[in-house]
């Protein structure tokens, strides 16, 4: 008998000590648990080349145009190369305009995509257009559209006789002296050969004072990714629906206890101040 009363003493020991140890475990995975929350735009992720010649454009319109020749067709890099290498190479060509504070002021802008807005604000002006179909890139020449290069020299004959569209402050206007010529605006995605391939046309005739090339940017296919935004403050509050129940003859008692005690602070030595200050005014 003493044999089988050992065991069982050992069986009941070791489901104890189990017990505990699967009870301190889900303590621990209790305490562990975490709410993590992600902020994102409503708008889908916006090219970082592009935000990258918004930055430019805060600097100087010089400096956007000085940029934008030097990544005409640099989107092509980003099929073969990684993320974090298409990131490093528009530093690289970033480098060339600015000192290593701007580059790092440019990193952070990055970070917190500071100018993804931008890129945003000028997508939806694009919309409104609309867009033509299966275009990757569009003129608009005084209201009149064309997805195709060999159609702006038509457009422009007679468009003195059409209405002149509204500019934007933010709009990215070639360098030229003269203002009062055929406004052309290009929609397109910088970097891309669509893009290149317009911009050389465009480019030559503003040079030649023919038009006023203005660009606004333009994705014809948005990425599929969400825009998370970071360095923003987000905050989960909780609140409780349980209502508790309060005396209200304890609420009185306590307010009158208070108004006796503020009517005492203020007697000294008889004199009742509170009515003092009432007969004054």
């Amino acid at each position: 008998m003493a044999p089988a009363k050992a065991t069982n003493v050992v069986q009941l020991l070791l489901g104890s000590t189990a017990l505990w140890l699967s009870q301190l475990g889900a303590g621990t995975v209790a305490a562990s648990k975490s709410v993590t929350a992600h902020l994102a735009a409503k708008w889908p992720e916006t090219p970082l080349l592009l935000e990258a010649s918004e930055f430019m454009a805060e600097e100087s319109n010089e400096k956007f145009w000085q940029f934008l020749e030097t990544v005409q067709e640099l989107a092509i890099y980003k099929q073969t190369e990684s993320d974090y290498s298409y990131y490093n190479l528009i530093l690289k060509k970033a480098g060339q305009f600015l000192d290593n504070l701007h580059i790092n002021l440019l990193k952070f802008a990055f970070s917190i995509r500071a100018y993804s807005p931008a890129i945003q604000m000028f997508q939806q002006i694009a919309a409104d257009e609309p867009p033509p179909d299966g275009c990757n890139a569009f003129v608009v020449i005084h209201k009149k559209h064309t997805c195709k290069i060999n159609e702006i020299k038509k457009l422009l004959k007679k468009a003195a006789s059409r209405t002149r569209p509204y500019l934007f402050k933010g709009d990215h206007k070639f360098p030229t002296n003269k203002e009062n010529l055929p406004v052309v605006i290009l929609y397109a995605e910088m970097g891309t050969r669509t893009f290149s391939a317009f911009h050389k046309v465009l480019s030559a005739k503003a040079q030649n004072e023919e038009i006023l090339y203005v660009l606004r940017h333009y994705i014809q296919k948005p990425s599929s990714r969400k825009m998370y935004l970071s360095g923003y403050g987000v905050e989960l509050a909780i609140k409780s629906t349980e209502y508790t129940a309060l005396d209200d003859t304890q609420v009185t008692t306590v307010t009158n206890t208070t108004v006796e005690d503020e009517t005492e602070a203020n007697e000294v030595q008889g004199f009742l101040f509170g009515k003092l200050n009432l007969l004054v005014y």
